[in-house]
């Protein structure tokens, strides 16, 4: 049975998780793994400083891969938000294939996404 199911979760406890000292080493571990470089600026052979971690299957959506360093990456501000309509917080055709390209190094072969 998958575990990573999608579900909404409660808000407030999604708000707080954001301030935990385990999210915060896991933020940190994040960056370094990437050696603070945006990942999706990386791709184009661009070397751009990474301020943020996205999380590549949204965390309200799936609370049970919060912590996930596999579903997080190290992005710029500007790619970041080009991820997300800022408006809706829905994701962006881009942050849609970002999710294709990351799926199985977030589920592994065998899992079957709901999403």
């Amino acid at each position: 049975m998958n575990k990573f199911i999608k579900g909404n979760t409660n808000s407030d406890s999604h708000t707080k998780r954001y301030k935990t000292k385990k999210r915060k080493r896991v933020r940190k571990s994040v960056l370094m793994r990437d050696s603070y470089t945006c990942q999706e600026s990386k791709r184009y052979g661009k070397n751009v400083e990474a301020k943020v971690v996205h999380h590549i299957f949204p965390a309200k959506e799936y609370p049970d891969l919060f912590y996930n360093p596999n579903n997080l990456i190290s992005l710029s501000v500007k790619a970041h938000n080009e991820m997300h309509d800022r408006l809706t917080d829905e994701l962006t055709n881009k942050g849609k294939d970002l999710q294709k390209r990351y799926e199985r190094r977030v589920f592994g072969d065998n899992e079957k996404r709901d999403y």
